[in-house]
């Protein structure tokens, strides 16, 4: 996420002409190629570990990132910075908001699993299941060891 943060100011401030092309286009390379990877990463270890939804959410952006890199179109041109500002800072943008939801997706589904841990050692009985909810993709039981 911080990474994709460090994009979006630099354009904002190539767009503001607080930097010189050169220098922003010089920043946000240097992070495009690690967040990608970063990225890809973390989409095959969500699929390996058999999150399936968290890794459908994420499969756009690295089928995008990886389209992107193939053709040769993932860093931003020096001399036509200026021509793809507003797209480039959309999209981005739309990037982090993705990061963002997942985080709270992310953070929604432990605290669930954390209070169906809780309630389970309270109540002493590990089979039985909160009505209601469904744990497909964090199992308490896979947190007790």
């Amino acid at each position: 996420m911080r990474t994709v943060e460090i994009q979006i100011v630099c354009l904002s401030d190539l767009e503001a002409d607080y930097m010189n092309p050169y220098e922003s286009s010089s920043r946000i390379n240097a992070v495009v190629v690690p967040e990608m990877v970063l990225h890809g990463l973390c989409s095959a270890l969500l699929l390996v570990t058999g999150y399936w939804f968290m890794f459908l959410l994420t499969l756009p952006i690295t089928i995008y990132n990886s389209m992107l890199y193939m053709n040769r179109q993932h860093l931003i041109d020096v001399t036509e910075v200026f021509r793809y500002v507003d797209a480039e800072k959309k999209y981005r943008i739309a990037k982090l908001a993705l990061y963002l939801f997942l985080f709270v997706l992310v953070v929604i589904r432990m605290v669930i699993v954390m209070v169906t841990v809780i309630i389970n050692n309270v109540i002493g009985d590990d089979d039985e299941r909160l009505p209601g909810f469904r744990f497909d993709f964090f199992d308490s039981r896979r947190f007790m060891s």
